[in-house]
C-alpha cells in the first residue's frame, strides 16, 4: 500500500469477525475486494470440513491463494497475458522501426 496517501481505518469481515485495517483512501476497494477473496477462500474451507480451527483454516487459505498466483490461476493472469502480448507486439515494432531507421542511414 502507498505510504504518501493518507490512511484511515477500514472494517473488514472475514469469517464472521472484524477487523480494522488502515488503508489509504486509494487503496480501499482494493482492500474490501481482498477481504472478500479471502473470506470466500476460508469459507470454502472449513465448509469443506476437511480442516477445523481458524488459524488452520488461515494457512490453508493463504497456500491455495500463493499457489494459484504462482501457477497463474490468479484472477490478473489473463491481464498479465495481454499484457506481456502487447509488449511483445510492441518491441517487434519498435525492433522493425530501428532496422529500417538503420537502412535509410547506409
Amino acid at each position: 500500500m502507498s505510504e504518501n496517501a493518507a490512511s484511515k481505518a477500514v472494517t473488514i469481515h472475514i469469517l464472521d469477525k472484524e477487523y480494522l485495517v488502515a488503508c489509504p483512501d486509494d487503496e480501499r476497494q482494493d482492500l474490501l475486494a481482498s477481504a472478500e477473496y479471502l473470506d470466500k477462500k476460508m469459507r470454502e474451507i472449513r465448509d469443506s470440513g476437511k480442516v477445523v480451527g481458524a488459524d488452520r483454516v488461515a494457512v490453508m487459505a493463504a497456500l491455495n491463494i500463493a499457489h494459484e498466483l504462482l501457477s497463474g490461476k490468479g484472477h490478473h493472469s489473463a491481464r498479465d497475458q495481454q499484457l506481456d502480448s502487447r509488449i511483445k507486439g510492441l518491441q517487434a515494432k519498435i525492433e522493425s522501426a530501428l532496422t529500417r531507421t538503420r537502412q535509410l542511414e547506409f
